[in-house]
């Protein structure tokens, strides 16, 4: 194998088993927040990015176990302010170990009832959130792992979408397609360096959200989506991405998790 010039010239360290610096964008509810609790939870300080909810936010930032969690707010979909959330987060936690993707927008829009102007705007917020802030959020904290020299975890939040296909979000399942792939290559590129990067792709799973859609016919057609006839829960999709940023998932770089309970099986 060759290593680029500038990477290092003895093995890494490693990661710890806790007390790592985690940033989670788009941590202010639902799946963020659920993520943020459990890598918290295993003793690491998280930094807690919000783009317009900050009250939902500080209500995450304070119900965090442990303590060195910091606030930190941003519009991602300007390169600027993914630059200016990277520097709060490493400037608050004294650095940047882990990575959490998980800001993303998801509008409907089905080709046949959305205008062209419509249909423009739509696709170019998801480019901007889904996929170019997650490229540019990686860039600023994968420089920040490989100038500490102890390697590090990215893991972004895809979507089952990205392949059983999403009608009536097509931006969506297209822009999480792409998320996927751009970990993977970053997976290559980055274990020179000891950064493990992975993806999740959800099904549906259960938030503030999406709550109103799981009651009546809507809701038992999803839930009837998998063989185990129910939807997961965010806390189980966050467990998956704390084991993926583990110490020990790093031969689990450049993978997509499957977390549909069967809903959708691929080869």
């Amino acid at each position: 194998m060759h290593l680029p010039p500038h990477a290092p010239s003895q093995p890494l360290p490693g990661l710890p088993s806790s007390g790592r610096r985690v940033l989670v964008s788009g941590a202010s509810r639902g799946l963020g927040r659920a993520v943020a609790h459990a890598f918290a939870a295993g003793g690491d300080r998280v930094a807690v990015h919000y783009g317009s909810r900050r009250e939902d936010a500080v209500r995450t930032l304070e119900g965090l176990p442990g303590t060195g969690h910091v606030l930190v707010g941003g519009d991602l979909s300007d390169p600027a302010g993914a630059a200016a959330v990277a520097d709060l987060a490493a400037e608050g936690l004294g650095g940047i170990d882990v990575l959490v993707n998980n800001a993303a927008v998801n509008e409907r829009h089905p080709l046949a009832e959305t205008p062209y102007d419509a249909w423009v705007a739509v696709w170019q917020r998801h480019v901007s959130v889904n996929l170019l802030a997650t490229a540019h959020l990686s860039h600023l904290a994968a420089r920040r792992m490989i100038d500490q020299g102890t390697g590090g975890r990215i893991v972004n939040i895809g979507s089952r979408g990205a392949f059983r296909g999403e009608p009536d979000h097509p931006a969506y399942g297209a822009t999480k397609a792409a998320v996927h792939a751009l970990g993977q290559s970053l997976a290559v590129s980055l274990a020179p360096y000891g950064i493990g990067v992975a993806s999740v792709a959800p099904g549906f799973f259960g938030t503030e959200r999406v709550a109103h859609r799981l009651s009546g016919a809507q809701g038992e057609a999803i839930r009837a989506q998998s063989p185990f006839g129910r939807v997961a829960s965010a806390e189980e999709i966050a467990g998956a991405v704390v084991w993926l940023a583990s110490p020990g998932a790093e031969w689990s770089s450049g993978a997509v998790l499957d977390l549909n309970g069967a809903s959708h099986l691929r080869t």
